[in-house]
């Protein structure tokens, strides 16, 4: 069966703008009804019946009447880009289709509505950071972690994943790891159309597939693929979230050497996120000066 997203319909929200060409709609203004339809996984709302799992649309009912009663557009084209950027903002919200009616447009002919229809996709960009240090069937973690971009590659929702080198790491965690063999670690940037709790499931199944458990925090494993950042921080995009399911930005990331040094090798412009407010990684690396994270030849 083909995969089909949920949806949120809002229809049928009006306000009074003074949007239009005309001289007299900039005067005197008119009714505008908007219909918004969001593609959500609400997966976890339904399990958990929890509102922070779901989109509020009574807040999205505010903001189009926000938008519509702002500031006057010559085109209701425009007016359907705003709210529509408006709702993609919303880090659950994978798509949207936004339709506004017109009803009282300068016609010239008897007709009954005018509609304009924009649908837009979210299209964000992520740091995913993939780790290994145990074999799988008698491969080396090099083989999962190519297997694991290959299932990044082929995941729906994913687009244009870059991935940097391969480097070898020791493992981080105190006296958990004690004994455990160094970790393989790469970095691959994407974009994607998924929210953060979704693309997390996704990565948690490529996981599963390729013989990762669960059965001891800090513990060696086949597979780790952690969601790093979501969204850029240089343009305020990213989502900062403190769900202990999907923390983000990843609460370790700026500590950690094997994540910081294979982002920047895919992405020498990468910042990240921290408590001093948005740092470059080039300038994160030289104060992690007791971990060592060496490139693996010909791994490239």
């Amino acid at each position: 069966m083909a995969y089909r997203a949920d949806l949120i319909r809002l229809t049928g929200v009006r306000a009074r703008g003074f949007h239009g060409v005309l001289a007299h709609e900039r005067r005197d203004g008119q009714d505008f009804i908007v219909d918004v339809e969001m593609s959500v996984d609400l997966s976890r709302a339904g399990a958990s019946d929890d509102l922070r799992h779901t989109v509020h649309y009574g807040e999205v009912a505010a903001d189009v009447v926000a938008i519509v009663e702002g500031e006057p557009d010559d085109l209701i084209e425009s007016l359907a880009e705003q709210i529509a950027k408006a709702v993609l903002a919303r880090p659950l919200v994978e798509a949207v289709e936004v339709t506004v009616h017109k009803p009282q447009a300068p016609v010239g002919v008897p007709f009954s509505d005018v509609e304009v229809v924009v649908r837009r996709t979210k299209d964000v960009p992520v740091v995913i950071a993939l780790g290994a240090n145990l074999e799988r069937d008698g491969e080396a973690p090099q083989a999962t972690l190519r297997q694991a971009v290959r299932h990044l590659q082929r995941t729906r929702g994913l687009r244009a994943v870059r991935v940097s080198g391969l480097y070898a790491t020791a493992p981080v965690g105190g006296e958990l790891v004690a004994g455990q063999p160094d970790y393989v670690n790469a970095v691959a940037l994407a974009r994607t159309s998924l929210a953060p709790a979704t693309l997390l499931a996704r990565l948690h199944r490529i996981e599963a597939d390729l013989g990762r458990t669960r059965d001891v925090r800090w513990g060696a494993r086949t597979l780790d693929l952690d969601l790093v950042q979501y969204g850029d921080p240089r343009d305020g995009s990213d989502v900062a979230s403190t769900d202990p399911d999907v923390l983000l930005p990843h609460p370790r990331a700026h500590q950690r050497a094997f994540v910081l040094v294979p982002w920047l090798d895919v992405d020498p412009e990468a910042a990240l996120r921290t408590g001093e407010g948005v740092t470059p990684v080039a300038e994160l690396i030289p104060r992690l000066t007791d971990q060592t994270v060496r490139e693996l030849e010909g791994q490239r």
